[in-house]
């Protein structure tokens, strides 16, 4: 059972990230019910540690704390992508694992599991500004960027800032049930559980390349979205044969023409979902899918999650009206 758990701080540690871990696992719930933690805030590098808002946090305990936690969780902070960490830390959490405790990352918290190698060979996440690093710093981790946690017991590792609490309501549903992680979830007024993953927080502006030959064709590929387009009408349109023009597009752009009109054209009913109150079906007329089923497809698989979920993340409920 999750009765003992640590957060294991860094200087310049995140407090929003340090505060998610404390609200779910540091408070006393149990007039209503609800599990109770030993929580403890353990520092990796003196009593005092600074934060990247400006101010500092003190805290009694040291690492050995964290040889009687059943799970220790490591907060984002500033610099942690390419900063070195204390072997005392990363044998820690090593030692950690090998005796059976869990260990939870929130966004670039992923950086100090991988310093210790417990991610190797294993699936994980951090924010989808740094999944490319991190999948270049360890080689061996199989990074995945567009969920929002990935629980590869006893390794679990959330994306950026808010995805921490979808990991640790998480983990609170699987030792609890669903009823414990609602009543949690419910006190800290957020879903118990989101659909999608990070996919649809990321920005795709539009590609900055270097386009010598098909740049002018992008450009209007990119104002007629609506339009059908095959290999053969573009490649007129740029004066190629549709061979010579399909080789050129993958070479200056680094994908087919096919990929690039459903980045483009997913990203445009972004833009619409979030700032019209236009229906799916005048949306997917809008941006070449055709019809709603088209576009609920493709915005499912390129994002994780539909267009009207999409809409209510990104819209207020007060400026929603009825849509189809």
């Amino acid at each position: 059972m999750l009765k003992n758990v640590a957060a294991l701080l860094l200087d310049e540690v995140n407090p929003f990230e340090l505060g998610v871990l404390c609200e779910v696992f540091g408070l006393d719930r149990s007039d209503e019910g609800l599990p109770v933690h030993d929580f403890a805030v353990v520092s990796a590098e003196g009593q005092v540690l600074r934060t990247h808002a400006g101010f500092t946090i003190t805290t009694p305990h040291g690492l050995d704390r964290l040889e009687e936690a059943d799970l220790i969780a490591v907060p984002a902070g500033t610099h942690f992508v390419d900063r070195e960490y204390p072997e005392a830390v990363l044998e820690a959490l090593r030692r950690a694992v090998e005796r059976g405790a869990r260990v939870l990352s929130v966004c670039s918290g992923a950086y100090v599991l991988g310093a210790a190698g417990l991610l190797d060979g294993r699936r994980c996440t951090t924010h989808w500004r740094h999944a490319a690093e991190l999948a270049r710093r360890f080689p061996r981790a199989v990074v995945e960027p567009d969920v929002l946690y990935v629980d590869e017991g006893p390794v679990i590792t959330s994306a950026g800032t808010a995805a921490g609490i979808d990991a640790c309501l998480h983990l609170v549903r699987q030792e609890y049930g669903t009823a414990a992680a609602n009543s949690i979830a419910r006190r800290m007024v957020v879903p118990p559980h989101r659909d999608g993953g990070q996919a649809q927080y990321i920005q795709r502006p539009l590609p900055r390349t270097p386009c010598d030959t098909v740049g002018d064709t992008l450009a209007w590929m990119d104002r007629h979205l609506d339009r059908e387009m095959t290999v053969e009408q573009l490649a007129a349109q740029a004066h190629m044969s549709p061979r010579t023009f399909a080789r050129r597009f993958q070479q200056e752009t680094g994908t087919t023409p096919y990929r690039w009109l459903l980045r483009q054209r997913v990203l445009l009913a972004q833009h619409l979902l979030e700032t019209s109150d236009e229906t799916m079906d005048t949306i997917a007329g809008q941006t070449g899918f055709g019809n709603a089923a088209a576009l609920r497809h493709q915005f499912v698989r390129s994002l994780g999650t539909t267009p009207n979920a999409y809409r209510r993340t990104f819209r207020g409920p007060t400026d929603l009206t009825e849509v189809a």
